[in-house]
């Protein structure tokens, strides 16, 4: 007999977005929308996605941040590791809100996380959605004085997971 434990919701097709952007100047924003996570019925949380998975409307702010933010021929993957505290699959009913904390890599450093995430069961289906901010500063991206008032000092990560039983 399968434990409870055992059990564990798994997605390919996350969405993973960011903003950097600054008012008065062209939005910087991208959405990957191929995350792969898995979340445990006790909470534990593992995200990875791949950097050049990031969709810009602009091409060439698409080229800019992989090879000259993200380095992303060499840095190809950012992963998420974590838990989500007094999770219970089998206590979960409406949208409950849980505290989220663990480490985000990216660019080969790492970087702790603490938010809240929501979460919910609907149609067999595990929701999680969450928020949080990072500095380009917590990955060591260095940004050029040029274009360094056109990039916000926060970026705002987004995520969105629908994810099934498994």
């Amino acid at each position: 007999m399968q434990s409870l434990v055992a059990q564990k919701y798994i997605t390919r097709s996350g969405v993973t977005s960011f903003k950097a952007s600054v008012a008065a100047f062209e939005p910087i924003e991208a959405t990957n929308k191929s995350t792969s996570a898995v979340i445990t019925a006790d909470g534990n949380v593992a995200a990875l996605l791949l950097i050049k998975g990031f969709h810009f409307k602009v091409a060439l702010m698409q080229e800019h941040f992989n090879e000259n933010y993200m380095d992303s021929n060499q840095f190809p993957k950012a992963t998420f590791k974590g838990k989500l505290s007094n999770f219970s699959i089998e206590k979960l009913s409406s949208v409950q809100e849980f505290p989220l904390s663990g480490i985000l890599t990216m660019k080969g450093k790492a970087t702790k996380i603490n938010t809240i995430a929501k979460v919910t069961l609907q149609n067999n289906k595990l929701i999680l959605t969450s928020d949080f901010s990072v500095t380009p500063k917590d990955f060591d991206i260095k940004i050029p004085s040029i274009v360094r008032k056109k990039i916000a000092k926060e970026t705002k990560i987004s995520i969105q997971y629908e994810l099934v039983k498994k």
